[in-house]
């Protein structure tokens, strides 16, 4: 609603074995889903501007997705990015399941904490490799994130943004990090009711 009454188009839908959609997700499923809208909307679109938004897991499709229209020279006008994270490694070993309670602090530490919880993850071919992404992404690079977000920490979001700042693929654009403080209370997923993002966004 936000962007709507900015004057935006938003398109979203949903991935393979989300919502109303057949199928299961996979990270090659989801990335290959937002290509497809993604061409869809550009056919469509004639001169107008396309931005790519991607929030918390959608970070990872996003950036997925920017990195291959970059590499065969389509890129986007801006990528958004709201509550990014680095990998889904760190990402999994920052998440509440594995620091909410005493017991699972405990279990954290262990020497197979890795190995049981997040080799999975990994070895079944989920990365979301946004640090490993922007490396290759060449368009504007807009980072939203506040600082009291439970879900995915936010130096999580603060270490993508340095890793992309100095990368030599954004060299020719802007990068921006817009951090909002605890006092807001925007958490995970309540920036959209920031004041300041009408501005921010233009």
């Amino acid at each position: 609603q936000v962007l709507s009454s900015l004057g935006y188009h938003v398109v979203t839908f949903d991935y393979r074995g989300w919502g109303d959609s057949i199928g299961s997700p996979s990270e090659r499923g989801m990335t290959y889903d937002a290509l497809h809208v993604f061409d869809w909307i550009k056919a469509r679109s004639g001169d107008n501007p396309v931005y790519i938004w991607g929030h918390s897991l959608g970070t990872g499709v996003a950036t997925n997705l920017v990195r291959r229209l970059c590499e065969r020279e389509t890129p986007p006008d801006a990528l958004i990015l709201e509550s990014p994270f680095t990998n889904i490694r760190e990402e999994a070993r920052s998440h509440p399941f594995s620091v909410a309670n005493f017991s699972s602090q405990i279990y954290r530490y262990f020497p197979g904490f890795d190995w049981f919880f997040l080799d999975p993850i990994t070895t079944s071919g989920i990365k979301f490799a946004n640090d490993e992404n922007v490396k290759y992404i060449s368009c504007s690079l807009l980072i939203l994130h506040a600082e009291d977000d439970p879900v995915v920490p936010f130096h999580l979001g603060k270490k993508l943004y340095n890793i992309a700042a100095t990368s030599r693929s954004f060299r020719d654009y802007k990068v921006q990090f817009v951090p909002f403080h605890t006092d807001l209370g925007y958490r995970h997923k309540y920036i959209y009711r920031s004041p300041e993002l009408p501005r921010i966004l233009r």
